[in-house]
């Protein structure tokens, strides 16, 4: 019998271990073409933003950045995939805001697939599987189809939690009107009619490099971060503490204290808000009450952790992807501190 197949007791024919690994995922051409013009409209951007736009818009720009990096960082990521705090609806709406702006897929679909990364780490079912290599895991994984281990797996992810916000099933169902217009129409139509700036230049610095930009920072989180760095809290994964990446992306950059606990909001031990702006923001929503259950790691259950798989350590952790997957170990849970509680 081919060693690439197995037959099952009603003689169905399944992949085996060995060909998923061997898997090759086919090329989307579209992605490639329209990745492609995206880089090189930023560049052209770059061109203009030094040339001849106005400083206005390359100001609007960096704001623009910021504020659908928070979309991504405060929201998609520490919010709806982690779990790692709670936000009341007016909070939620606000990061929903910023998210769609982002353009980095809705919020069910970026959670899903972050879970699923945090769950396989740098298996065929993580899907920016940094063994890989810089390129996949910094956009590859963009440009072909998933790997089949990806679609099997994550149909075990539980996703019931952002099934049951009816903020993220909004922004979910009208997603293909929201983006457009958040994303791409209104910051080229705003410098062109608020202070005068040329539809060529809005364009192409307000929007294309904009948006390139903030892709290649989120991007940075999945290659940059897992391939150089410390790595203190666990030496036996990956991602590492990379202090360029944590400044760029508002503080992700402290990936390998995050792989370990990607349950705490802060996503970082030490980070003060130079370097952890998201924490920052979420702070700010605490104090007036909008964000509230913060959860964050003590110093012993840090100090234990390194001690267990650090530079001395042994290398027996489970893995989890936030605070409500079942596979969170009992032990982080009972040790964990929460900030700001209700309820």
């Amino acid at each position: 019998m081919d060693e690439s197949k197995e037959i099952t007791d009603n003689g169905t024919t399944l992949l085996t271990q060995q060909n998923r690994k061997q898997h090759h995922q086919a090329i989307v051409w579209r992605n490639v073409m329209l990745f492609g013009y995206l880089h090189l409209a930023a560049v052209y951007g770059v061109v203009l933003m030094f040339t001849s736009a106005k400083i206005a818009t390359t100001i609007f720009a960096i704001l623009m950045y910021q504020v659908s990096s928070i979309g991504i960082t405060a929201g998609a990521h520490r919010l709806w995939s982690h779990r790692a705090y709670k936000a009341k609806w007016p909070l939620r709406v606000i990061l929903i805001i910023f998210n769609t702006i982002a353009f980095q897929n809705h919020v069910y679909e970026w959670a899903r697939d972050h879970r699923l990364h945090h769950k396989y780490s740098e298996t065929n079912a993580d899907p920016h599987n940094a063994n890989r290599g810089f390129f996949f895991s910094h956009v590859g994984w963009l440009l072909c189809r998933k790997h089949p281990d990806i679609m099997e797996k994550g149909r075990g992810i539980d996703m019931s939690d952002l099934l049951a916000d009816p903020i993220v099933s909004f922004q979910k169902k009208y997603y293909k009107l929201l983006m457009p217009l958040l994303c791409f129409i209104l910051p080229t139509i705003l410098p062109v009619y608020c202070w005068g700036e040329s539809w060529a230049n809005s364009w192409f610095v307000a929007t294309m490099f904009r948006y390139t930009f903030s892709l290649n920072v989120t991007w940075l989180v999945n290659s940059a971060a897992h391939m150089w760095g410390g790595r203190p809290y666990d030496r036996f994964i990956n991602p590492s503490e990379n202090i360029t990446v944590a400044l760029l992306a508002l503080g992700e950059g402290w990936h390998n204290y995050h792989h370990v606990f990607p349950w705490d909001y802060k996503a970082a031990e030490l980070g003060d808000y130079k370097l952890n702006m998201t924490t920052a923001f979420i702070d700010f929503f605490a104090k007036i009450g909008w964000a509230y259950d913060l959860k964050t790691v003590s110093a012993d259950t840090v100090r234990k952790r390194v001690e267990r798989t650090g530079i001395s350590g042994q290398g027996d952790a489970q893995t989890s992807w936030g605070w409500d997957d079942k596979d969170l170990p009992p032990s982080d849970r009972e040790a964990a501190t929460i900030i700001n509680k209700q309820g």
